[in-house]
C-alpha cells in the first residue's frame, strides 16, 4: 500500500482506508478530498511541510479549511523565519509528492504540530500518501505516532 499504511498496521491502529479519483487539474489536494468524499473540511487535515529558520523542516497538519499562520508557527518553535519548504526538499524528506504527502510513514521523522481543532474530534483525515487516497483515524492516534505537538497554528 503505502508507507503510512503500513505503519498504521505495523502498530496495529485503528483506521479506515478512503479512496476517490483525484483530478489530475486540481491543485486544491485537501479540498477536493473533502468534497469528493462528502465530508466536511473540518475534519480533512492536509500536510504542509515548513522550513526553520533554513535549518530544520517541520511538519504542520491543519485543516484543508484553514491557512496555516507561519507566524504563529515560528512562536512555537521559537524561530525567527518560518517558509513553506521547497517542493523538492519535502519529496527528498518525506519520500511523499505534494497533494500527497502524509503525516505518517515518512522517509525522515520530522517534528510535528498538530493544530489543537484536531483535539476535539473523535476520527480526523489525513493523507494516506498518495493522491486520491486517505485515512480516516482517531487524533489520538495520530499524536502517538508522530509525537506531534498541540499547538493553534492556522490564521
Amino acid at each position: 500500500m503505502t508507507p503510512a499504511v503500513d505503519l498504521l498496521n505495523k502498530h496495529k491502529m485503528k483506521f479506515k482506508i478512503h479512496q476517490y479519483q483525484h483530478d489530475k487539474n486540481c491543485d486544491a489536494y485537501g479540498l477536493e478530498a473533502a468534497q469528493k468524499m462528502g465530508i466536511d473540511g473540518q475534519l480533512v487535515f492536509k500536510t504542509l511541510v515548513v522550513n526553520v529558520d533554513n535549518e530544520n523542516l517541520l511538519v504542520c497538519i491543519l485543516p484543508v479549511t484553514k491557512m496555516l499562520n507561519l507566524k504563529k508557527v515560528a512562536k512555537v518553535c521559537t524561530a525567527k523565519k518560518v517558509v513553506l519548504a521547497d517542493k523538492q526538499a519535502v519529496l527528498r524528506s518525506t519520500g511523499y509528492v505534494l497533494g500527497g504527502v502524509s503525516p505518517l510513514g515518512q522517509k525522515k521523522r520530522l517534528k510535528t504540530v498538530l493544530d489543537n481543532s484536531a483535539l476535539a474530534l473523535q476520527c480526523l483525515y489525513v493523507s494516506a500518501g498518495k493522491r486520491g487516497l486517505e485515512i480516516a483515524l482517531n487524533p489520538t492516534d495520530l499524536i502517538n505516532l508522530t509525537n506531534a505537538l498541540n499547538a493553534d497554528i492556522c490564521q
